[in-house]
């Protein structure tokens, strides 16, 4: 139980469902797609062990974890999860959805790059499905998309302002469009914080 991490660091949750929530992120190293896009770095981190992570954590007022990456799922076990969860810690992961989510997750968050089709075979139901969006990409019907309680398109953000914005107006076109869409902003991009 020693998952190699990237960081640890506590903030509010700058999207989605949780919005604005405060919350403990820990971020693991390694993920199994390679985005254009990505804005995170998750190849370089240290081993640390569960204790070393409490450790860490418990400087913070806060019960409820983020498990990010990277892609998580590719060190996150069930032991590591019902370790946190005895310690009285509710636990979310963002993740791409390529591999299976533990029942053991409080709030699942799918955020698929690229591809949707591996995600249409999802059979479990999730909290959200958050999908990243730059201008020109086509919504998928909601229909077609694993059963969850939000369905979110992210603009992407880009260190280009002009592209940002067009991406950001293009989202809130395409929602106008199909209603049962709804936005989601980095506002952590936007407000600048971590």
């Amino acid at each position: 139980m020693n998952p190699e991490v990237n960081e640890i660091f506590y903030s509010l949750q700058g999207e989605g469902g949780r919005q604005g929530e405060a919350s403990i992120f820990i971020r693991l190293t390694q993920c199994n797609l390679s985005c254009d896009f990505c804005d995170t770095d998750f190849e370089t981190g240290k081993k640390m062990s569960v204790d070393e992570i409490l450790s860490k954590i418990k400087e913070y007022p806060c019960k409820w974890i983020i498990w990010t990456g990277g892609e998580p799922t590719l060190q996150l076990t069930d032991a590591i999860l019902a370790y946190f969860k005895e310690r009285g810690y509710h636990q979310a992961i963002e993740s791409n959805g390529l591999k299976p989510l533990s029942e053991r997750i409080d709030y699942k968050v799918i955020s698929p790059k690229g591809s949707l089709s591996y995600i249409k075979k999802i059979n479990a139901e999730v909290d959200e499905i958050r999908l990243p969006v730059k201008k020109g990409d086509i919504l998928p019907d909601i229909q077609s998309l694993p059963l969850a309680r939000y369905y979110f398109v992210s603009p992407i953000f880009s260190l280009d302002k002009e592209q940002t914005k067009a991406n950001i107006d293009y989202c809130v076109e395409q929602i106008k469009s199909a209603p049962a869409w709804r936005l989601s902003l980095q506002i952590h991009k936007l407000i600048g914080i971590e």
